[in-house]
């Protein structure tokens, strides 16, 4: 069929001879932009229309990381077509390829999506690809640039908010995240990551009961999530309990009913659930609540021993050797901290230097689970802050947590005095979250401090104040 000028959903053209064509990307960013569960939709674009430029370097993204070689047959297939494509798809081209090739540099890759977006500020999907790529450089500001340059083409368009409020929240102004994604919530009720960022917002403040009546009114809605987003969302909900104090019995239902059991469905990512799913439960080893968890622990280390499990994010890899260290599967995670270690040896100069820190933080990992707390505390150093590890791919509130952990290291080999400083000044930011009082009344008795005693009521308080 002769080819013609066709528009994608965000309005620009695209040169195709089929329809379905179109209505196969226009899918596609649907389901990019609602964390939906079926991005292999793309695939069905170029089996439409084998010459589409657009078709064909979608699909080369979708399959880039789970099968590079058909990768690499898709953008050779763009490549063979472009002097045939518009300037839109030329543009998706040139960024999506450099995206997905071996050794990028990371600022270069933005610079392309930024200059993309100049041009084209309605393609949410590239804006979409923009996040990722911040979110994995640990920096949120320029991904709020960019949204904020991309806004006035969009502001009623659904989805636009939601991404708008993640850099707030991460960059701590955390009102107008939550004025973002409640605008999200007024154009599409089913905007799950919005849903996300506003409890971000409402954990933040210590809000926890608000933050699981409004989550778990909405989860129903969650169900066409990507596995991810999906249990991601749970996680968040059973976190709130976790932090406000409620009865251990709800973190367990939440873990079995809506984080584990997304692996019974057909169309699950394991690897996407198992992220959460050891979120999970090194938040509870560090609140040295994890014993009724042991047997659940198991488990999921055995299917961790599993090498497919590796090397997709660092940050779940680093989750990966807590699991085996802990259960006792030491040799395992040692061959993949050392596999970590090879990678960044393989990798330039530059991003060796940023990476480093991920590799530090499985090192300090690793003798943690093991109980080598002054080993673990060592490699961590005496002015660990987790906030400069965003780098592993992960969100303030996930990446927290190895904070929480280095103030037990402290707290484990003698250091009370330093400390109850960190300590106090992690209260002074979120004052309404008992275990860290517990924390400071540990580090008060650990000194023969009688303010030990007060530092512990007001944890009390706070334990049956929420739930």
């Amino acid at each position: 069929m002769e080819k013609t000028l066709r528009r994608v959903r965000c309005g620009y053209e695209v040169n195709t001879s089929s329809d379905d064509c179109i209505d196969a990307i226009n899918s596609y960013y649907q389901q990019v932009l609602s964390f939906g569960r079926n991005r292999k939709v793309i695939l069905q674009a170029p089996l439409y229309d084998k010459d589409c430029v657009l078709g064909n370097i979608l699909a080369a993204h979708y399959l880039c990381s789970s099968a590079p070689s058909r990768a690499s047959f898709f953008v050779e297939a763009a490549k063979s077509n472009l002097e045939q494509s518009t300037p839109y798809e030329k543009a998706v081209f040139e960024a999506v390829r450099y995206l997905i090739s071996e050794d990028r540099d990371d600022d270069l890759a933005l610079e392309m999506h930024t200059e993309l977006l100049k041009r084209f500020p309605k393609d949410l999907a590239t804006l979409k690809r923009a996040h990722l790529l911040c979110f994995y450089m640990g920096q949120p500001a320029p991904f709020l640039g960019l949204v904020e340059q991309v806004l006035p083409a969009n502001e009623e368009e659904s989805y636009i908010h939601g991404l708008l409020a993640f850099p707030l929240l991460e960059l701590g102004r955390m009102e107008e995240a939550a004025v973002a994604s409640r605008k999200g919530y007024e154009i599409n009720k089913e905007d799950a990551w919005a849903h996300h960022c506003l409890c971000h917002v409402l954990q933040h403040q210590c809000r926890f009961k608000e933050a699981v009546e409004v989550m778990e009114g909405l989860a129903e809605s969650w169900r066409s999530c990507a596995s991810f987003l999906y249990t991601h969302n749970w996680w968040h909900v059973a976190l709130c309990y976790l932090e406000g104090g409620s009865p251990m019995s709800k973190v367990e239902e939440i873990y079995d009913h809506h984080i584990w059991k997304e692996l019974e469905r057909d169309d699950a990512v394991p690897p996407e659930v198992y992220l959460n799913a050891l979120g999970m439960l090194l938040r509870l080893d560090v609140r040295e609540t994890l014993d009724g968890f042991q047997d659940r622990l198991k488990v999921l280390a055995t299917r961790l021993t599993d090498q497919a499990n590796w090397y997709l994010e660092w940050h779940l890899d680093i989750l990966i050797i807590w699991a085996l260290a802990k259960v006792g599967e030491t040799s395992k995670a040692y061959e993949l901290l050392e596999g970590l270690k090879f990678r960044l040896s393989k990798m330039n100069k530059k991003k060796q230097q940023v990476m480093q820190k991920g590799v530090q933080l499985g090192e300090a990992v690793y003798e943690y689970a093991k109980g080598n707390y002054k080993e673990a505390l060592e490699l961590l150093g005496s002015e660990f802050n987790a906030f400069d590890y965003k780098i592993v791919g992960a969100s303030d509130e996930q990446i927290d947590v190895f904070n929480e952990m280095w103030c037990q290291l402290l707290l484990n080999t003698g250091q009370s005095s330093t400390a109850k400083e960190v300590i106090k000044e992690r209260i002074k930011e979120r004052d309404g979250i008992p275990f860290m009082w517990r924390l400071l009344e540990k580090s008060y008795a650990m000194e023969g401090n009688a303010e030990a005693v007060t530092a512990g009521e007001r944890a009390k308080k706070l334990e049956s104040s929420y739930f």
